[in-house]
């Protein structure tokens, strides 16, 4: 193996990968990044153009002194929202299982880093469909919001005992997915009691 499994961890309790490619000789999988946040933030930096544009030129005519000086935050803020709605469009992950060369390839790449981690088949022990347990948000003030719920996930587990996380989503669509791994890897799917029953 190559690469570290836990840097593909996901805090979110979705992913939804869709096949991008199948063929006999490669499956390739691809999740492109949480996009209704993104285009969110683009939407509002948009909006946010009408105010900040004759701010900037306000503040280069008369420098920060007057009215639109104190307002200098709003250009700032539209800078900080076109970044963010930039970085959330660059995320993307890949998943490809290639009966060629007998590897399963994850990669992860956002706007200022790839990540790539590697798994030959003699090096995979099984492939789950289990359970993760998935934080529900943020406590705020000591509330109880912090609490954890149970989410269908797809995991290969390596002969070293490493778990690497493929995707987490509804429970029939990751059994589609996972028959469609396991019958290129030969291995069989395991589904975890909770959720099989």
């Amino acid at each position: 193996m190559e690469g570290n499994p836990t840097q593909f961890e996901a805090i979110g309790n979705r992913l939804g990968f869709r096949v991008a490619e199948e063929s006999d000789r490669e499956l390739c999988l691809v999740w492109q990044g949480p996009r209704f946040p993104a285009f969110l933030c683009f939407g509002i930096a948009l909006l946010l153009l009408s105010v900040s544009l004759p701010i900037l030129y306000a503040i280069y005519l008369n420098g920060f002194v007057g009215a639109a000086g104190s307002l200098w935050y709003f250009p700032l803020m539209n800078l900080i929202l076109f970044g963010i709605s930039l970085y959330l469009l660059s995320q993307k992950r890949t998943i490809i299982i290639d009966n060629s060369t007998q590897q399963v390839t994850l990669k992860k790449r956002s706007l200022y880093q790839t990540t790539l981690l590697s798994v030959a088949y003699l090096e995979i022990k099984r492939l789950k469909l289990g359970v993760d347990q998935i934080y529900s948000g943020f406590a705020v003030a000591g509330s109880s919001a912090a609490q954890t719920f149970p989410v269908p996930s797809l995991r290969l587990f390596a002969q070293g005992g490493e778990s690497i996380l493929l995707d987490r989503g509804s429970f029939r669509r990751l059994e589609e997915l996972g028959r469609r791994i396991s019958s290129r890897l030969n291995k069989q799917l395991v589904v975890d009691p909770v959720l099989g029953g």
